[in-house]
């Protein structure tokens, strides 16, 4: 039996590990896909917001060639850490269920079953798209993930939404070769939020016509060759050959449901925890991350959630 089990090897579940690993604990991490997986899915040429120290665990330096680490330089950095602390992560093994026992808990996938006294769930949100729920939205031609321009080369693509994936896909397009690039934007503007290297460059492309842009518009339906939507004053069908709905993610609450872990009636469908300790309502579950934010997923971040490992690895040592 282990101490801990931490689900998810993101950086804040490798945050655990090695906190874990420091004070003498057992533990062992899985996850259903590779190493720091929502990094992996991030597009290819994406550059962080943040510096590269703010994003340093387990006392690793993390040298960048850049002002802004990238995505590579941050997948070669967490490949670094795993090595350097050994943590022999289990990937590719989903936890699909948990039984309670008197002793803690046993959790199975499909290569076995495993037993542990403390839960850490650090799952992160990226696996989980918002969907548009609107008719033809299961076409092919729908992504709700972006990796890189090559394939939308002389197309006619729609970018939904308006935040740093959204800018970032439609800037990447159009500067790649397609046909022709449009934004369908629900609110009235770009967002606020996007990284400020980007905004005034998709502003600018915008205002000069090079980019397509409809606000406060909604989809109404994706046909195989074109794309219907509503503005205010007008509706509307655009030709188009792919549609990258950057609409945004989600935690795994179906995970969360499944251990008992609570909610707060709140409309960021926020868990339940302890901010002392990181314990939910479930004796011996902790929640690590990005999950702790519930629907609220800009609230934490890699920067400001690695203390969260060090704090839930002291509250299970004192148990014992």
């Amino acid at each position: 039996m282990k101490n801990m089990i931490i689900i998810g090897a993101g950086p804040i579940g490798l945050a655990c590990g090695i906190a874990a690993q420091q004070q003498g604990l057992s533990y062992s991490i899985y996850d259903k896909g590779t190493l720091v997986n929502s990094i992996y899915r991030y597009p290819l040429n994406m550059t962080f917001f943040s510096t590269s120290d703010r994003l340093e665990i387990g006392e690793v330096p993390f040298i960048s060639q850049n002002a802004k680490p990238t995505r590579a330089e941050a997948l070669e950095y967490y490949r670094r850490v795993c090595s350097h602390w050994k943590l022999n992560p289990h990937l590719y093994e989903e936890i699909k269920t948990f039984e309670k026992t008197q002793d803690g808990f046993v959790l199975g996938s499909d290569k076995g079953q495993y037993s542990t006294q403390n839960i850490i769930i650090a799952t992160g949100f990226y696996d989980h798209p918002y969907l548009l729920n609107v008719p033809g939205e299961n076409l092919p031609k729908v992504r709700h993930y972006y990796s890189e321009p090559h394939p939308y080369y002389n197309m006619d693509i729609v970018v939904v939404g308006a935040a740093n994936s959204a800018v970032d896909a439609a800037l990447e397009t159009y500067r790649k070769g397609a046909k022709s690039v449009t934004m369908i934007i629900r609110e009235k503007q770009i967002g606020e939020n996007v990284k400020y290297w980007a905004r005034p460059d998709i502003v600018n492309r915008i205002e000069e016509g090079s980019i397509n842009a409809f606000f406060e518009a909604n989809i109404v339906e994706i046909t195989p060759n074109t794309v219907r939507f509503n503005t205010p004053t007008k509706s509307h069908e655009i030709p188009n050959d792919f549609v990258l709905a950057m609409t945004g993610y989600q935690p795994n609450f179906s995970l969360l449901e499944k251990l008992g872990v609570q909610f707060r009636d709140d409309v960021d469908h926020t868990p339940v925890y302890d901010p002392q300790t990181m314990a939910s309502n479930v004796p011996g579950v902790y929640l690590a991350g990005v999950v702790c934010g519930g629907l609220k997923t800009n609230k934490w971040f890699i920067e400001n959630s690695r203390e969260h490992a060090q704090t839930i690895i002291q509250a299970i040592k004192d148990k014992f």
